[in-house]
């Protein structure tokens, strides 16, 4: 047996004591490498407003600014305050997160680019006053970005030109800027915006196809990580051009998109839905065409009631709006400049959608015909136009037959250059009309499509209605409003081709390649969340993007209470958790409770009377779910397990 002598035994002492100082130096390092930043509100950069701001339209707007997370400095324009970005941060940080899975890579592009990429595109063009242009001060001509398809294509043609560089999907995280003619909602339709764009590049259309799969699927891990209800809605692909679109859109009144629903589950964005054409209608019982008196009907409502009044039905039934097909005039402007004059036919009893019409003509632009468009055609009677003047000539006349109605004026119109033709897909062949007579103070009656007149062809014009017949057959549609915060497209060739984006092959032939774009409205996204996530009292984030998981709030005038709710602070920030800290000395319970409702951690923690009187601290969940109170030694513990269940 040995004993220590003293020196040997002061020296284990001092190995002991060291060692128990290493362990607690690097236990204290991983707690500091753990540790989250707390944020105190006394020194916090925020200011809380009591009343909503007179000049936000929408509830997002509203809450955002009053609780000091943006504040606004223009129509359409926002700063962003520390509390706001964290929220942004953090949507951007699940994008990034899902869009990794899905091998991704990040880039930028400067917010300032030159004009010639978009001129290849005609994109400098069509755009029209929807951008910002702006010259340098040696008179060239530049746009701040409002999307970067031309320059993804112009980095990876740059880089790559081999088949064995692709496939390859490149994003960036930016803002953009467009220049909205009526700015509104606040974030959700501004003029400089947060958007997450995305661009795959692929050999063929297959491998297209599954790149397109591939990002539409990581965009619905975001939303559902981001807590934001939505519906994936087949659209059209508009200026983007391309194959096939799908839009993500967050079911809300205040949106701007409509979308119809089929009892399938199958949705539509009403400019991209088809009508489902209407069967042939049996017209052999229909009276000849005649042309009568109707002075002073100039409009549909005007029609009806002269209708009634001078002409009614030997069947007694009234006259009805749906019984009249007015025809409107458009001048279609095409990308090369042409103009056409356009006639469309629509019952009388429906609204034109101009983004349904204007997308039917794609990538050429509408506008209301001027006066020098329609000077070639002096047959042309305002208030009165009818189909003798437009379109092809009827079955009737183009096989030579004598029509007392309208003979004459098919003769001299055979003279004369028809101007086009089409009618809303809605009107069935065989179908009978009041419509013009192309002569003022005058419509025909019984007017058949198929027998008194013909059309060049069948276009989407008319508002959609409820009630409707879905496309897929399922039923009749109902139409529910939305906001767009998301959409993805099969661009196929469109940009590869017009800025010679190719690579060679396997068997080193030239080919062009294939795209995709992926968008997301981060910010718009943001304000989503907040229209969806709050209350009368304020804000009430998903734990997944609040700026702190928990609002610590100290009260009273024991020094207690702030001194618990210190030490408590302190333990969930070692733990990882992110803590706001009402710890302003001289402000009332009742302001940092409605301070703390306005902002909408998910947990608040209150120290206050009972936690000096009882030992006890509560937690309020801010959804209302829960509320618990427990012992002071016990609280970090519960509220871990309470963050982790959120």
């Amino acid at each position: 047996m040995t004993t220590n002598s003293p020196k040997t035994g002061k020296l284990a002492e001092c190995r002991k004591a060291h060692s128990h100082r290493t362990q607690k130096s690097r236990r204290a390092n991983t707690l500091k490498a753990m540790s989250s930043e707390v944020l105190r509100m006394s020194s916090m950069f925020l200011r809380t407003l009591r009343d909503d701001p007179a000049d936000a339209d929408v509830t997002s707007a509203k809450l955002l600014i009053r609780a000091g997370y943006i504040r606004k400095v223009g129509p359409g324009l926002y700063s962003w305050l520390p509390l706001g970005l964290k929220v942004l941060r953090k949507i951007e940080g699940i994008i990034r997160e899902e869009l990794a899975k899905t091998g991704a890579q990040e880039v930028e592009f400067p917010v300032l680019l030159p004009k010639d990429p978009y001129t290849a595109t005609n994109r400098w063009e069509e755009y029209g006053d929807n951008i910002f242009r702006v010259k340098d001060r040696h008179d060239q001509d530049y746009l701040l970005v409002p999307t970067a398809e031309e320059m993804f294509t112009l980095m990876v043609k740059d880089m790559y030109s081999s088949y064995k560089d692709l496939p390859v999907t490149l994003y960036q995280m930016k803002s953009k800027y467009r220049d909205e003619f009526r700015p509104r909602a606040g974030m959700i339709r501004g003029r400089e915006f947060v958007m997450q764009d995305a661009y795959s590049f692929d050999m063929t259309e297959e491998d297209l196809k599954k790149s397109y799969a591939i990002q539409r699927d990581a965009y619905e891990r975001i939303f559902k990580r981001l807590k934001v209800d939505y519906v994936m809605v087949h659209a059209t692909s508009g200026p983007m051009g391309g194959s096939a679109s799908e839009e993500f859109l967050a079911p809300l009144p205040i949106g701007e998109d409509t979308f119809a629903q089929a009892p399938s589950g199958a949705s539509w964005n009403v400019e991209a839905l088809t009508t489902v054409r209407p069967e042939d209608m049996d017209f052999s019982g229909v009276e000849p065409m005649v042309a009568l008196e109707t002075p002073d009907s100039a409009t549909i409502d005007e029609l009806v009631a002269k209708s009634n009044e001078l002409h009614p039905r030997s069947d007694g039934r009234e006259w009805a709006a749906s019984d009249t097909l007015k025809n409107l005039l458009i001048t279609v402007v095409h990308p090369t400049g042409e103009r056409e004059v356009v006639a469309i036919g629509v019952p009388g009893d429906r609204q034109v959608d101009m983004k349904r019409l204007e997308a039917s003509f794609t990538p050429a632009e509408i506008e209301e015909a001027t006066a020098e468009d329609l000077a070639k055609f002096p047959e042309l009677v305002k208030g009165y136009i009818g189909p003798s003047v437009l379109g092809p000539q009827s079955a009737q006349d183009a096989q030579g037959a004598d029509d007392a109605d309208g003979a004459d004026g098919a003769d001299s119109a055979e003279k004369k250059p028809r101007i086009k033709y089409l009618l809303d897909a809605h009107i069935a062949r065989g179908s009978e009309w009041i419509t013009g007579a192309d002569e003022a103070g005058k419509h025909v009656y019984h007017a058949v499509y198929g027998r008194d007149f013909e059309a060049n062809g069948f276009v989407e014009a008319v508002e959609v209605r409820s009630g409707d017949m879905s496309p897929d057959g399922s039923g009749p549609l109902s139409l529910e409003r939305g906001v767009e915060i998301g959409q993805v497209f099969q661009l196929g060739l469109k940009y590869s081709k017009a800025l010679d984006l190719t690579v060679l092959n396997e068997n080193g032939k030239t080919v062009p390649v294939w795209m995709g774009c992926y968008g997301i409205g981060v910010s718009r996204v943001m304000s989503c969340i907040a229209e969806y996530h709050n209350d009368e009292n304020g804000l009430k984030w998903p734990a997944a993007v609040a700026p702190a998981q928990v609002h610590v709030i100290a009260t009273g005038r024991d020094q207690m209470a702030f001194e618990t709710a210190e030490t408590l602070v302190e333990q969930l920030a070692e733990a990882g958790i992110e803590v706001i800290f009402d710890d302003r000395a001289k402000v009332s319970p009742g302001i940092k409770f409605k301070d703390s409702e306005l902002l909408g951690m998910p947990l608040i923690v209150v120290s206050g009377r009972d936690t000096v009187q009882n030992g006890t601290l509560e937690i309020r969940h801010r959804d209302g779910s829960a509320t618990q109170v427990v012992p002071v030694a016990e609280a970090a513990e519960a509220i871990q397990a309470a963050v982790k269940a959120l």
